[in-house]
C-alpha cells in the first residue's frame, strides 16, 4: 500500500527542494511547469533546464522590478526571458541587489507580456516561505518530458494556493523554565502542522484567563535578542518585556520565529548589507523584492487564544499588532507601550519604523 501525502505535506517538500537547488513541479491549465529557486541554481542545474528547454523565465516580484526599471505586466511581479548565453551568475545578480551601485546596468532585459502568470507567483510564494531569494526560474514542460520527472512531486496550482497561509500550530511540549526576572515560568513550544518553524510562549506566574493579560508579542531577532546587536531595539524590547511582565507577576511573551520581519536571518544579513550603501531598513527589504514587513501576527493570536486567553494588554508601539490580533479573535484592550533600547547607532533605524511603518516612538 503506498502511502500518499497530503497537499501541505508536499508543500512543504517543495519549499525543502527549493532550498537545496531541486526543481519544483505545478500543473496549470493542462500543462506542466517547472521552477527552482535561483538562489540555490547551479551552473550544473541550470544546464539540465536548457535541455529541457530553450525558453527560461525568470520572475521577480514587482520591488524587485522597480529597481532593476523592468516594465511590469504581471501587476506584482515581471517575467523576463532568460538570454541563451546568461549564465547562473547573471541570474543571480539579478535576483540579489548586492552590487546593483556598482553594477547597475545588467540588462538590458526581455520582459513577457504573453500569457498567465499564475505559476511563476505562486513558485515565488514558495520560494519566500523557504527564505530565499523571491527570485525563480520557470519553464513549461512537455508532456513527454513531465512523464518523465517522476521523482518530483507535481500539484495542481489550484490545490497549492489555499495552503500557502500559516499551517495551524499545535502545543507539542510544555515544562517550567525559571528564569533570572522569574522563576515561577513555563515554556510552551508550539508546532505548525506542515513540520516547519516552531514558536514559544513564555508564560510567567498565573495569568487569569478571565481578564486581559499583560503580553508582548516578539519576533525573533538573532542579532539582537542573541549576540546583543546595536543596529534594532530587539534585545532590549524582550528584555524589558519580560521583566515588566515578572514585576507585575503574571504575563505571556509570544517569541515567534519570523526573523527579519519575516524574511529570515540571510535575507535579513542581505538587508544589512544594503544598509551600508545608504538604503534604509524599508529600502533595503523592497530592494530584495519583498515587502516591508512579512510576518503573520496572527499566529500570536492562535497561541494565545489555544492557551485560554481572548483579551491581551499588548506590549508594543506597532499599531498593525494591535489591528491583527483584534482581527484574529484576541481583544487588545490596552497598548503598553515599550520604548527602550534607542542608541546612535539605531536612531536612523528607529526614525524610519516611526515614519514608514507607523511605529508609535
Amino acid at each position: 500500500m503506498a502511502i500518499l501525502l497530503t497537499v501541505e505535506e508536499q508543500i512543504a517538500r517543495m519549499r525543502a527542494d527549493l532550498r537545496m537547488g531541486v526543481p519544483i513541479l505545478m500543473a496549470c491549465e493542462q500543462a506542466v511547469w517547472m521552477a527552482v529557486a535561483v538562489e540555490t541554481l547551479t551552473p550544473e542545474r541550470l544546464a539540465e533546464l536548457r535541455l529541457l528547454s530553450n525558453d527560461l523565465e525568470l520572475a521577480i516580484t514587482g520591488w524587485r522590478a522597480k529597481t532593476l526599471k523592468v516594465p511590469i505586466y504581471d501587476d506584482d511581479l515581471a517575467r523576463i526571458m532568460v538570454p541563451a548565453d546568461a549564465g547562473a551568475d547573471w541570474l543571480m545578480s539579478v535576483a540579489n541587489p548586492v552590487d546593483d551601485l556598482q553594477n547597475p546596468l545588467k540588462g538590458p532585459f526581455r520582459p513577457m507580456r504573453q500569457g498567465a502568470a499564475d505559476t511563476h507567483r505562486v513558485a515565488i510564494a514558495i520560494a519566500i516561505q523557504a527564505r530565499l531569494l523571491p527570485a525563480v526560474v520557470v519553464l513549461k514542460l512537455t508532456d513527454a518530458q513531465a512523464d518523465t520527472q517522476k521523482y518530483l512531486h507535481k500539484l495542481p496550482l489550484e490545490a497549492i494556493s489555499p495552503c500557502l497561509a500559516s499551517s495551524p500550530l499545535a502545543l507539542v511540549a510544555a515544562a517550567p523554565v525559571p528564569l533570572s526576572v522569574a522563576q515561577n515560568t513555563k515554556l510552551h513550544v508550539f508546532r505548525p502542522s506542515d513540520g516547519g518553524t516552531e514558536h514559544y510562549a513564555i508564560e510567567i506566574g498565573t495569568p487569569s484567563r478571565r481578564k486581559p493579560v499583560l503580553s508582548r508579542l516578539h519576533s525573533a531577532c538573532f542579532t539582537g535578542d542573541v549576540i546583543g546587536s546595536l543596529k534594532c531595539d530587539c534585545g532590549p524590547q524582550l528584555n524589558a518585556a519580560l521583566a515588566q511582565i515578572a514585576n507585575e507577576g503574571a504575563g505571556v511573551l509570544l517569541y515567534l520565529n519570523q526573523e527579519g520581519r519575516g524574511i529570515g536571518l540571510a535575507n535579513k544579513m542581505r538587508a544589512y548589507a544594503l544598509q551600508t550603501q545608504g538604503f534604509d531598513t524599508v529600502e533595503a527589504n523592497n530592494r530584495l523584492g519583498f515587502e516591508d514587513d512579512l510576518r503573520d501576527f496572527s499566529l500570536g493570536a492562535e497561541i494565545l487564544k489555544s492557551l485560554g486567553f481572548s483579551s491581551v494588554r499588548l506590549m508594543t508601539n506597532n499599531p498593525h499588532k494591535i489591528a491583527r490580533m483584534n482581527d484574529a479573535g484576541v481583544t487588545v484592550t490596552e497598548r503598553v507601550p515599550l520604548k527602550v533600547g534607542l542608541n546612535p547607532l539605531n536612531e536612523k533605524y528607529l526614525a524610519t519604523k516611526a515614519k514608514k511603518s507607523g511605529h508609535l516612538l
